[in-house]
This record gives structure tokens, C-alpha cells and sequence, in this order.
């Protein structure tokens, strides 16, 4: 049984037994007794994906559909987020995407909706990203699209999106998936699994940013994370290590090698 099955089985069970307690059915919640510990998992060591995989992936996809990835893995979007941002939504001037929707499925139905935990952002946006989207828009213009807002039932939302179908309908995302993602993988020789779904994409950038040395913090936000915690313990192993950091450091302080007149150069103060 795995792992993730394990956790939602004793969740439902010890809803259940409180529930039962709330009725004075039975005297009190065995699941909380101090003799009983819920499963925890083992933390899950996130592999990214390698820019050639990234590529390879991009290139195998309908042309259509190809900014998608730039978008995702240069800003980190979620597919959602993706197929929600609309033309309004991006300052190529001052290099800014503002990510304040999704497209969701309610019951097999499209709808906007705010992005994950209700928190909007704003991400950079990196100038081969932005350029890679002038492309897509010159071919594929961005067309209004309505849907309800936040349910099915929802007040209409118009927004210009920058991805349609081939019949300039809203991509769904279950369609796009079946049809577009798993093809690509097959073709970029990457097998089909729940970790190389478009969310690798994300791990992708995370993966990106750590490397070249941005905080925390700073991708906390732009990843749209409720908690930089979270995205600490998620990305903690794909941080270089001290060592590497100091051998860098170092590297780059004594740059010109060991013969040069001037010797290491000297750090500047902050």
C-alpha cells in the first residue's frame, strides 16, 4: 500500500471516530491517543529536469502550444496559471508577468479562477521568455474567451488568453495532456509518469533560480508558495552546498590565476 494511500486512509478513519465522539457514539478518538502515530512520509527528492530535456520536450510539442513551455519553466508558472494568462495579464516593458488567474475543471467544466490559494503575484519575466511569447502572439493572436468565475455557475469572465485549441476554443487541460504533453514525452524519449507532468516544468525553474544563487524567499514568491518554508524543504537539496559556494567564491576572487600582477580581487563592500 503506498505511502500517500496509507495517509488517506487513517485521515478518513480518524474523521470518522471524531465524528463519532461529536455523537457520543463511542468515548473518545483512538487515532489521537498518544500510543498511535500517523504515517509520515519520507520527504520525496525532487530530480529536475536537464535543459536538453526541457528543449527536447518543447520541440516535440504542436507549435501552438510551444510558449507554454517557456512560460512554465522561464516563470514558473502552473498549467493552470498558463492556460489562464491572458494578454493583459504581461508588461513586456517593464519585464513583468502578473499571474492573477487560472483556468480550473469543476465537474469536467472550465472555469477562471484566482491561482492556487487565492494569491496573485508577479513574476519576471526573462527576455528570452518575452520574446518567445511576441512569437507565439504573431502567430497566434490572443482571442477573448468567457467563462464562469470561479464555478460553474459563476458570473462570466472575459480574458484574452494566449493558448486556444486548433478550433479557438479554451485548451482543456485534460485534452492538452492526453493529446499534446504525453505525445511530446514519447517523442523526447521521457517516460510517462506523474513527475514528468508540466508541474516539472516548475521544478525546472526552481532548480534554475537556486543555482544561480536567488533566495529563499524570492522564489517562494514567485513560485506563488504560501510559505517559504515549504519551498525551502521542497528545493533544500538542490541548493549548492557551503563548499561549493565557498570554492566559487573563491574561484572567482583569485580569477587571472596565481601570475596575476594584482593579486585576488578584493570584494567590495556592500
Amino acid at each position: 500500500m503506498a505511502a500517500a494511500y496509507q495517509r488517506v486512509i487513517f485521515a478518513n478513519l480518524n474523521a470518522m471516530l471524531a465524528a463519532a465522539v461529536d455523537d457520543r457514539l463511542i468515548p473518545h478518538n483512538p487515532c489521537r491517543s498518544s500510543s498511535v502515530r500517523a504515517h509520515r512520509p519520507e520527504p520525496r527528492r525532487i530530480a529536475p529536469w536537464s535543459r536538453e530535456r526541457v528543449l527536447a520536450v518543447r520541440s516535440a510539442l504542436p507549435e501552438r502550444y510551444r510558449a507554454m513551455v517557456d512560460l512554465a519553466g522561464g516563470c514558473g508558472m502552473r498549467q493552470g496559471e498558463v492556460l489562464g494568462l491572458a494578454a493583459e495579464d504581461v508588461d513586456f516593458v517593464e519585464g513583468v508577468v502578473h499571474v492573477v488567474r487560472q483556468v480550473k475543471l469543476i465537474a469536467g467544466r472550465q472555469v477562471f479562477a484566482l491561482p492556487k490559494g487565492g494569491k496573485t503575484r508577479a513574476v519576471p519575466l526573462p527576455e528570452r521568455v518575452a520574446r518567445a511569447l511576441e512569437a507565439h502572439i504573431a502567430q497566434y493572436p490572443p482571442a477573448a474567451v468567457t467563462l464562469p468565475w470561479r464555478s460553474v455557475d459563476g458570473s462570466p469572465a472575459t480574458a484574452a488568453v494566449f493558448f486556444r485549441n486548433a478550433e479557438g476554443r479554451p485548451v482543456i487541460r485534460t485534452v492538452f495532456n492526453e493529446k499534446a504533453w504525453r505525445p511530446a514525452l514519447d517523442t523526447a524519449g521521457v517516460p510517462r509518469s506523474r513527475e514528468n507532468g508540466m508541474h516539472a516544468l516548475r521544478h525546472f525553474y526552481a532548480s534554475v533560480l537556486l543555482d544561480a544563487g536567488e533566495s529563499i524567499k524570492a522564489l517562494s514568491e514567485y513560485l506563488g508558495h504560501h510559505d517559504p518554508g515549504f519551498t525551502l524543504r521542497t528545493y533544500t537539496h538542490l541548493m549548492p552546498s557551503s563548499e561549493k559556494r565557498t570554492r566559487e567564491a573563491v574561484n572567482r576572487a583569485f580569477e587571472g590565476g596565481p601570475d596575476a600582477d594584482d593579486g585576488p580581487t578584493t570584494a567590495q563592500a556592500a
